[in-house]
């Protein structure tokens, strides 16, 4: 369970920032490209590293068929719930009209992967109002089995690039992401081991390591959801109730523009092709931007909850976030 920042002890901004600069001169701003997928022996080296790396040579088993005619004639009439916003930015800090800063979920539509497809990619999408971005998390729609008619046998679903072998475990989740290079997934980290595919299109992601957590000033911000009153009105973000716990959130919106980070800041960009696979370990900062149609496929892998790891990872952020929030009440 995690804690909350008032449970972390406060440490001083030095320190934050000596654990920082200490990280980046033992591992510098490089990260591994693999020509081929590693052994189980070598994806475990990989993980206990806890480094990001580009891997080549992997093919998802029926991928290569992944034809907008085959989505469309494999999904049929089966609806999917669509994130729906007015500026690509699904789950992020958004200003409201009201001169509030709300930590914004999306509006969630209904819609045929034809009718999707359709919004995307195309002449036409460059003139939506709004922008649609499938991004069916938690293993509620996609598996592999669905896409490829049986071609591959392993429930695990990656035997191939060999995680679970390597981990000992199978994925607690299977993710499915399809949008547009309006899309955008504002910066934030993830308490899982993240095995990411791109299947078409590119992505272009923007890391930081935990140790940097501190550059990205997290703050507590309402919580708020888009809505439409009608099926053809504009959408509106409208603040939840009072009651809903508010959310932990990165202030910074755009962190791949120069200066939007502290200069002592050392992020890492990689630009994932159709058929690599990017391996961002667990409590990495990332933001992710897409070039044209872009169809893409994750694993996530519950951290080991054993060893140190955890623990590291909760201090580190808990202690930035911590000692930002008491330094602006002590103002």
């Amino acid at each position: 369970m995690e804690s909350h920042p008032d449970d972390i002890p406060r440490v001083s901004p030095d320190i934050l920032r000596w654990i920082s600069s200490e990280y980046h001169g033992l591992n510098g701003d490089h990260y591994t490209v693999l020509e081929s997928p590693p052994s189980p022996v070598e994806f475990s080296r990989i993980c206990h590293i806890s480094r990001p790396v580009l891997i080549k040579g992997y093919t998802i088993p029926g991928v290569q068929r992944w034809t907008d005619k085959y989505l469309i004639e494999t999904m049929g009439d089966r609806p999917l719930s669509v994130a729906v916003t007015p500026n690509g930015y699904a789950d992020a800090v958004t200003l409201s009209s009201d001169g509030k800063w709300y930590f914004a979920e999306p509006y969630s539509q209904k819609m045929t992967m034809e009718i999707l497809l359709s919004k995307l990619g195309s002449p036409s999408s460059n003139t939506e109002d709004d922008v649609y971005y499938l991004q069916s998390q938690n293993g509620n729609l996609f598996s592999s089995s669905y896409f490829t008619s049986g071609d591959t046998e392993d429930e695990c679903e990656l035997a191939n690039l060999r995680v679970t072998e390597a981990l000992g475990r199978c994925p607690d989740a299977v993710n499915l992401w399809i949008g547009d290079s309006r899309s955008v997934t504002s910066i934030h980290s993830d308490p899982y081991e993240n095995i990411y595919h791109v299947a078409r299109g590119s992505k272009t992601f923007l890391l930081l390591p935990p140790t940097e957590g501190w550059c990205l000033t997290e703050q507590l911000y309402p919580h708020a959801s888009y809505q439409r009153e009608s099926e053809d009105s504009p959408l509106l973000l409208n603040p939840s109730l009072s009651t809903k716990s508010p959310v932990r959130w990165s202030s910074i919106l755009h962190p791949e523009l120069p200066g939007s980070l502290p200069e002592t800041a050392h992020p890492i960009v990689i630009d994932v092709k159709a058929g690599e696979t990017l391996y961002l370990p667990a409590g990495w900062w990332h933001h992710v931007r897409q070039s044209g149609l872009s169809i893409a496929l994750n694993w996530w892998y519950d951290i080991e909850p054993q060893g140190s790891a955890w623990v590291w990872l909760r201090l580190v952020r808990g202690a930035a976030v911590a000692t930002a929030g008491r330094e602006e009440a002590e103002k």
